[in-house]
Parts: C-alpha cells; sequence; structure tokens
C-alpha cells in the first residue's frame, strides 16, 4: 500500500497551492481504494483500541481548509467510523468572551486529547493568523508573531506524547462552488447556508495567501502539515484514514499486560 505520509507530506520551503491539482488522486486506482475501504476501517479501529488500552500516548488530527473543503464529513466518514469513547472532538467557532480573556492558545490547550485519545480539531489554532489576519482584526506584527508561538507550542504538545497530524483540505474554488449550489438546491442541507459562505469566498485569494503562509512557516520536523487533494470526497476520506492508520503503525501502541492470575480467577468466576 502506499505511504500516504510520504505521497501528501509538505516537504517545505514556500507553499504555493496553485501548482498542486486539489482534483488530483495520487496513491492506488479509485477501484483499489474502494475494496480498501472496509479493511483500512477495521484496521483504524483496532489501532485505536490498542492506543486506548495502552493510554500512554495521543494522536491529534488538525483539520483546516476553506468553507466547504470537508472538515465535517471527514469527522463523519472517517472519525465516526471508529469507537467514539476514544475520541475528543472539538470543532472551534468564533472565540467566546471567556477565551478572548486568555492568549489565543489558552482554548486549544483545554482541548487537547488526553493519553490514549484521538483528539481531532475541526478548526484549530491556526484560525488565529488566518481569520484575523483576512479580517484585519490585529495587527500584522500580532498575527506574525503567533507563527513561532504556534510552532513552539506544537513542539511542546509533541514532546510530551501527542502526535501532531495536521492535514489542509484543498479543494478549487470551482469546486466551493458547486458544493455551495448543492447546499441551496437540497432542501435539507439548505440550514447548512449562510450568506457569509457568500461573503467569506469574495476573500478567496486572501485566504490562499494565508493558507500558504501558514503551511511554509509552520510545517515543521515534528508537525508537519500534509495537503490533501479534496475535490473528490472519497479520495480525502481514505487519504486521512490513511495517515491517521501509518501514524498509529508508527507508534506501535501496544495492549497492556496486567499482572493477573488467569487460572485462578476463572476458578472464581466458575
Amino acid at each position: 500500500m502506499t505511504n500516504v505520509r510520504d505521497l501528501l507530506r509538505f516537504p517545505g520551503g514556500t507553499c504555493d497551492l496553485s501548482k498542486i491539482d486539489s482534483s488530483a488522486t495520487p496513491g492506488p486506482s479509485k477501484s483499489k481504494i474502494r475494496a480498501a475501504i472496509a479493511p483500512d476501517t477495521a484496521l483504524l479501529e483496532s489501532w485505536q483500541e490498542r492506543l486506548t488500552a495502552e493510554k500512554k500516548r495521543s494522536v491529534l488530527l488538525v483539520l483546516q481548509g476553506m468553507d466547504t473543503s470537508g472538515k465535517d464529513g471527514t469527522v463523519k466518514h472517517v472519525i465516526g467510523a471508529v469507537d467514539p469513547q476514544g475520541i475528543r472532538l472539538t470543532a472551534f467557532k468564533e472565540p467566546t468572551d471567556e477565551e478572548k480573556a486568555h492568549d489565543f492558545l489558552w482554548r486549544i490547550r483545554n482541548a487537547l486529547p488526553r493519553p490514549g485519545e484521538i483528539g481531532v480539531f475541526n478548526r484549530s489554532q491556526y484560525e488565529d493568523v488566518l481569520v484575523v489576519r483576512v479580517h484585519q482584526l490585529v495587527e500584522e506584527e500580532v498575527w506574525r508573531a503567533r507563527y513561532d508561538e504556534i510552532n513552539d507550542f506544537e513542539a511542546e504538545v509533541a514532546a510530551g506524547g501527542t502526535t501532531i497530524v495536521k492535514v489542509f483540505l484543498h479543494i478549487s474554488r470551482n469546486e466551493q462552488a458547486r458544493r455551495l449550489i448543492a447546499r441551496l438546491d437540497d432542501p435539507t442541507k439548505q440550514w447548512k447556508f449562510n450568506d457569509h459562505d457568500i461573503a467569506e469566498r469574495g476573500r478567496w485569494d486572501d485566504y490562499t495567501r494565508a493558507y500558504e503562509d501558514v503551511i511554509s512557516e509552520c510545517s515543521t520536523e515534528v508537525a508537519p502539515w500534509y495537503i490533501v487533494p479534496a475535490d473528490k470526497k472519497w479520495y480525502r476520506n481514505w487519504a486521512i484514514a490513511r495517515l491517521l492508520i501509518e501514524t498509529l503503525e508508527a507508534l506501535r501502541p501496544e495492549y497492556p499486560h496486567p499482572d493477573l492470575d488467569v487460572k485462578a480467577l476463572k476458578a472464581r468466576l466458575g
């Protein structure tokens, strides 16, 4: 099987998203990916159970991307396929008054996965170098300084036993338009639509530049960025599942081996 971490990892340097095809499907053929869904799901479940049982380390999946890029879809189709008891999911919205009273990483720290958990951030600390930049909510010197703060924070988190998997869901502007129109055409999806989506779409180029800088500045050895072409949902789901599987395989969590007198315990149960 293709090593997806090697295939999709940002290699470093200056990121230029225009050179990465958002409709590409690098790796196996579609038919092979379809055939791998069931065994991959079982494999991810197995590794998650080992991580939960070991209760020593954790994994953090960070999902970022333009509106409609598939953050919610990833949570539903990839994370939703495993044991929810071992998942800590946080969807970061506009900061509350309490969160605004602290530094921007305060709410992020409070949501980190505990040992044995897979944490999932639907949006993350990166909103504070994306939205605040595009909407000019803070001075440039403030958000630029946050790159180093984020890198230091992620290094600290990784040193504490959490493996960070940062995914940028890369879709095209045309695909975003198709998905927004599909929401309007489907009465069961119209509740997801907001005029804010159109306003943010008008800032597409600004967000693209912001994401390129984020990927360039904050892809480190301990917390690299993976750029997942996300125009095709089936490919997106497969790629992210494989990223998690490969991450867990590298960690190789093990079931604990408690010191039990199995024979005596079975006799008591009999």
